[in-house]
């Protein structure tokens, strides 16, 4: 007689269910996983990432292929500037760490860097947490740890974080490296890109919190980045200090030789925080779909059209750069003339008015509450474009029409 299903393996099964027979899961790294915290009432984004659907395979077979992507010559090379990093067990990343954060220590004469190899991302991830513990009890050593695995809970299920590298400090603290292909120019790189390395460490920072939580420390969350270690509640063991402080290592200049700068995640590390706080628990998403959804990119596209429809999205302009479905997304919330597809701060401007019809019906005086700030302002709007073309008032209906077809056109 077969065991009974416990509530996670029954939730594993429906989440195969939903990515197709024989379809592999693809791992959600911290990049998607940052960029699914930036949009938290997308459910469709969160369900398909919760089952490992590969978004990019889908987006292809529902005909709205995405073009973004990191090309195979920058992975190339992403891949032999990390491995020069890293080189002598990791010698210069470690003089780069001691530079750049902890100069109050020992330079890192050597350091320690345990084997992580292990059996599945679980396996890995109990490997990583174990080699932390024994490095934060050691005390006065340097430790590298080179790809280790991390696990953060994400809406009820576990997700596998792999970060470049963690450093453990002489004094037991815990710095996030991160290594980019982006050049550092006279010290300083494209800001965007910095923004979006320290979403992502700040993900890992996230992770790291819950080891400590488990390892006796403060509960996962409330580690202080620059406070005094606090004991756990039998005052048993100090708690490891997650610092608020990556490392961010670039090429220099327009070589191929390593420099790195402190970034500070705190920010970064609180909004993903929240954001993932207010993500809808994944199990809640599955159990409203319909019997035998599925997202398997083998099926045929009208079926397929069906399936990914049946669960809401929440676009926004913004998800052009950091989802493979946007184009998807994009085309039906236009086909909707929803306002969201103009912009997240419009949308919010906007109130109760969600789509393009409702606003421009305002703007001409045919709907809406005339003591709605939106709608008034609206009005207003249209009025002043009449004056300023010398139109008669007869012709404000006309005008507000156009100026709001001008807008949606310009936003297109």
């Amino acid at each position: 007689m077969p065991l009974p299903r416990t509530r996670g393996t029954a939730l594993r099964h429906r989440l195969a269910e939903l990515r197709g027979p024989d379809v592999p899961a693809k791992a959600l790294d911290a990049r998607a996983l940052a960029a699914l915290a930036a949009n938290p009432g997308c459910k469709r984004r969160a369900i398909l990432d919760g089952a490992g659907v590969n978004k990019a395979a889908l987006a292809s077979a529902l005909g709205s292929p995405a073009v973004f992507g990191q090309s195979q010559f920058a992975f190339t090379r992403g891949n032999a500037f990390e491995a020069k990093v890293k080189a002598d067990g990791g010698a210069e990343l470690l003089r780069l760490v001691h530079e750049k954060l902890d100069r109050a220590a020992e330079p890192p004469a050597h350091a320690h860097v345990p084997e992580l190899v292990a059996s599945g991302p679980e396996g890995r991830t109990a490997r990583t947490a174990l080699a932390l513990r024994e490095a934060t009890e050691a005390r006065g050593e340097w430790t590298l740890l080179d790809h280790p695995m991390l696990a953060l809970d994400v809406a009820g299920s576990p997700a596998f974080l792999e970060p470049d590298a963690v450093v453990v400090h002489p004094d037991g603290s815990w710095t996030v490296v991160e290594i980019k292909s982006f050049p550092m120019l006279d010290g300083s790189a494209d800001p965007a890109k910095v923004g979006a390395a320290a979403r992502q460490a700040a993900v890992y920072v996230l992770a790291l919190e819950q080891i400590a939580g488990r390892l006796g420390a403060e509960p996962a969350g409330e580690v202080e980045a620059d406070a005094p270690h606090r004991r756990s509640a039998s005052d048993s063991a100090p708690a490891p200090r997650v610092r608020h402080r990556i490392l961010l290592v670039c090429p220099k200049d327009f070589s191929n030789l390593p420099t790195a700068s402190a970034v500070d995640v705190r920010k970064q590390r609180a909004v993903t925080s929240r954001q993932l706080a207010r993500l809808t628990r994944i199990e809640d998403i599955a159990d409203m779909l319909p019997a035998g959804t599925c997202f398997s990119p083998e099926l045929p596209e009208t079926d397929l059209t069906t399936a990914v429809e049946s669960v809401p999205a929440t676009y926004a302009p913004e998800c052009l750069s950091a989802c493979e479905l946007a184009f998807h997304c994009r085309a039906r919330s236009r086909a909707a003339g929803a306002v969201t597809s103009l912009g997240r701060s419009l949308r919010a401007e906007l109130g109760d008015l969600t789509t393009v019809d409702d606003v421009l019906s305002a703007a001409r005086g045919e709907s809406g509450d005339p003591d709605d700030p939106a709608v008034a302002a609206l009005r207003r709007a249209a009025r002043l474009r009449a004056e300023a073309l010398g139109r008669d008032a007869r012709d404000l209906g006309q005008d507000a029409g156009t100026a709001g077809e001008e807008a949606v056109a310009a936003c297109h």
